[in-house]
């Protein structure tokens, strides 16, 4: 039981915080109370005040006049980063921020490393951290460089490193974003350690099957106010949705491009696909307007399959076609110009072009189309593109000529979604679409896949989210160990569940399909 539910004094309180950067007011009298031993969740879209308001915990701004910051019941002047780690305040970003080439230990002493005559004392330092890593359950050696890593490993090192510092109030922003589900489980374990200590911790996330999981209470903001909190027992997906888009989760999903779906002629047609490795024998086809969901549990070759569909990979044997004429695909190139068109589920590493702009990564997949006499390029048709596809989309930006890594995530995912539509795909393969975006962007991207499918596309959506899969998928495929274990399909009267696709995805569902 938290100390929140015993009624015990908070171990932080922020009272009426507000913040304005010019003429805009990012925060407006937000409250805010975190308990020793306590995962406490903030949530709330892209822009709704969270990363504002934990910025002026870690000292990094300075709130406006009226607002206070109370810890152990003491009201503190935070200042700058420096006072708020006296206080015992530590932020971990969601992009690290440490020295690869030194090692774990000289990292974790970074800035306060404990000397011997004036020189750093890298002994002292191995001898303090190996305590801390035992305590975090870390098997790896202090003197390890940080560089030899993964990113799971370096997040530890990074909450090891508040440690060092006494920290008794811990946020973590978005920290599962790059690991893998193993990384994800060591890392839950190592918050359940720091929360038997007593530390509290701060946790901000937009994926709600880790909300559900960690969090002893939620606190959500709304456009930089603060709309509520709920006890872990009152947690559901309708109250938070509800709570933070200021819309019920009825109106989450559409699915306006049902009706006659299953009248339209196959689009697509995958035929025993497969790479001789990771993905054997799949068949499965789409038709015009509907939307086909991909399930399975990870490692289950989804995403393999779509890399094979769209040219990416080698495929070893099968067969792809396109309005029943076999296609010849041994690139993306060549998927591209015959009608497919596939969204990667890393749109940063191997989607966007992050230091170009909006108008340019729009543009980047139809510039030929834009060449003029001589070579020269079109450039008032590329704008005039860019300017309609942030338009349609709904892509929050004052310009089309700011970069693409300036933009939150779900504004990214649409900007890559109109680079692929630029295309004018008869069928599309959308692998993760809605991965690390906020919840209102989620909503917007199901309203650009409903509207695709009622034009006429024929749409693939592989995704983790079962809910998701649920809320927009006409039939799902089900996936396990590189083949296709069966189909759930429902209807109006009787809708998908995903028991059915969770007793396929782990072979408890016998023979049933």
């Amino acid at each position: 039981m938290t100390a929140a539910a015993n009624g015990q004094r908070a171990l932080l309180e922020m009272r009426d915080i507000s913040k304005t950067f010019g003429a805009s007011k990012a925060l407006s009298q937000v409250s805010l109370a975190v308990h020793s031993g306590e995962v406490h969740a903030l949530m709330g879209e892209n822009g709704a005040g969270k990363s504002t308001l934990m910025k002026i915990l870690s000292g990094a701004y300075t709130a406006d006049p009226g607002g206070s910051v109370l810890i152990d019941g003491e009201t503190v002047a935070l200042g700058d980063p420096l006072k708020a780690k006296a206080y015992g305040i530590a932020v971990i970003y969601q992009e690290l921020s440490l020295a690869p080439n030194l090692t774990v230990a000289q990292n974790m002493f970074l800035g306060n490393e404990p000397s011997r005559f004036g020189i750093a004392d890298r002994a002292e330092m191995r001898r303090r951290a190996e305590p801390i890593l035992k305590q975090l359950g870390i098997g790896f050696d202090a003197s390890r460089r940080v560089a030899e890593l993964s990113l799971g490993e370096r997040q530890m090192v990074e909450i090891a490193r508040a440690l060092t510092t006494n920290a008794r109030i811990i946020v973590m922003d978005e920290p599962t974003t790059s690991l893998t589900s193993r990384e994800t489980d060591r890392l839950f374990d190592v918050i359940a350690r720091l929360k038997a200590d007593g530390i509290a911790i701060i946790y901000i996330s937009h994926r709600m099957e880790e909300i559900y999981q960690l969090s002893d209470r939620v606190s959500v903001l709304r456009d930089g106010a603060y709309v509520g909190t709920l006890d872990r027992a009152d947690l559901s997906a309708s109250k938070l949705v509800s709570m933070m888009v200021g819309r019920d989760l009825s109106s989450f999903y559409k699915k306006e491009h049902r009706q006659g779906a299953g009248e339209r002629a196959t689009v697509l047609s995958v035929e025993k696909v497969g790479d001789g490795s990771k993905v054997h024998d799949c068949s499965f086809e789409v038709r015009a307007g509907e939307v086909l969901g991909i399930a399975g549990l990870v490692g289950s070759g989804r995403t393999e399959l779509a890399r094979l569909v769209y040219g990416a990979d080698n495929r070893t044997s099968g067969e792809v076609m396109l309005n029943g004429k076999p296609l010849a695909i041994s690139s993306p190139r060549d998927a591209l110009d015959a009608g497919i068109a596939y969204l990667t589920e890393d749109r940063k590493a191997l989607g966007l072009f992050l230091d170009m702009s909006i108008s340019d990564n729009i543009n980047i997949g139809v510039i030929a189309d834009d060449a003029k006499a001589a070579g020269v390029r079109n450039f008032a048709r590329a704008q005039e593109r860019a300017s309609h596809s942030v338009k349609s989309l709904s892509i929050r930006t004052a310009s089309t000529q700011i970069n693409v890594g300036a933009l939150s995530g779900g504004n990214q995912q649409k900007v890559l979604l109109a680079r692929l539509l630029e295309t004018r795909p008869k069928a599309i393969i959308l692998d993760e679409p809605t991965r690390g975006v906020d919840v209102g962007a989620k909503s917007e991207i199901y309203r650009i896949i409903d509207d695709l499918a009622q034009n006429g596309i024929a749409i693939v959506v592989i995704s983790s989210d079962l809910p998701e899969i649920l809320g927009i998928a006409d039939r799902v495929l089900v996936m396990r160990e590189g083949r296709i274990v069966g189909e759930v399909t429902g209807s109006v009267e009787a809708p998908i569940e995903q028991e059915a696709i969770m007793a396929l995805a782990t072979g408890s569902a016998g023979h049933a399909a």
